[in-house]
């Protein structure tokens, strides 16, 4: 099991700039109006991004940022970034317990592992749609796979109005709806119940004295049914959230995922209407 990666900060935020200069140089003929009607004779096509992380992870900060980045700037043309912060435990024993680890969040990125013919366990790692690993300092690979991502068709997937319980605040109500699935395989259902935005002074460990910032950071992840072969899906779904939570910091994201963990075939995002 590996903790971590030598990539410098530089690496990273060279990644940024590359993926945001595109939109920088937009040739000047094309203007808002061009930019708005592609908008609205083309919906974005979602990718998902997953990140596992760690507050106890020297590397993992310039990484945190990145996605902080790619989730607010959503630099690719033609794609709907939608990120996920999964915060790990292997790191806990070593002077700072991740206030949001999990152990079902170790165990997914374990389960990658096997199934993208990893040898070793590590952070900080990036997952897209559940098939593509890319090395954060790889600039080229990172924009060639999210524009890949991008032109890969996906089974629609829509989050109905979010709601809280009016006689219980620590209760979700949500529809989740798909399209037919008309790829090869059965997948499964997932809706993932996730901070917006959480910042942390960490005390002790690898980052003892910094203060973190973190997007999109997930606390639930839960399978909420099976999407067979030719099939749709439609569900009304009830989430129990911890103690504390405040439902106009969440964000709610639906996948579509075969099993293995294997490609993630759609996804959505929705906040609550608060």
């Amino acid at each position: 099991m590996s903790r971590g990666g030598s990539t410098r900060y530089f690496a990273y935020a060279f990644v940024v700039l590359c993926l945001l200069i595109p939109q920088a140089l937009r040739p000047a003929g094309r203007g808002l109006q061009a930019d708005s009607l592609a908008a609205k004779t083309s919906s974005p096509t979602p990718v998902l991004i997953e990140l596992f992380t760690s507050e106890g992870c020297s590397s993992c900060p310039p990484v945190d940022v990145l996605l902080k980045n790619l989730d607010a700037a959503q630099p690719i043309p033609g794609a709907q970034l939608i990120v996920l912060s999964e915060h790990v435990t292997y790191w806990d024993q070593d002077g700072w317990k991740d206030p949001n680890s999990s152990a079902a969040l170790t165990e997914r990125q374990n389960s990658y592992e096997a199934a993208l013919g990893q040898k070793e366990l590590y952070t900080p790692q990036l997952i897209v749609d559940g098939s593509h690993e890319v090395k954060p300092g790889d600039p080229k690979q990172v924009e060639e796979t999210l524009q890949k991502a991008a032109a890969t068709p996906k089974v629609s997937v829509r989050i109905g109005e979010v709601t809280v319980d009016p006689g219980n605040p620590t209760v979700l109500h949500a529809r989740v709806e798909t399209d037919a699935n008309f790829e090869k395989h059965n997948a499964d259902v997932y809706l993932a119940v996730a901070l917006d935005h959480v910042e942390s002074q960490v005390l002790r460990g690898e980052n003892g004295g910094r203060h973190l910032i973190h997007v999109a950071v997930v606390q639930e992840l839960t399978k909420v049914g099976k999407l067979p072969k030719g099939k749709s899906f439609a569900q009304d779904v009830q989430l129990k959230l911890k103690p504390g939570t405040d439902p106009k910091n969440l964000r709610l994201v639906a996948l579509v995922q075969e099993s293995g963990p294997g490609k993630v075939l759609g996804a959505a995002l929705r906040k609550p209407a608060i």
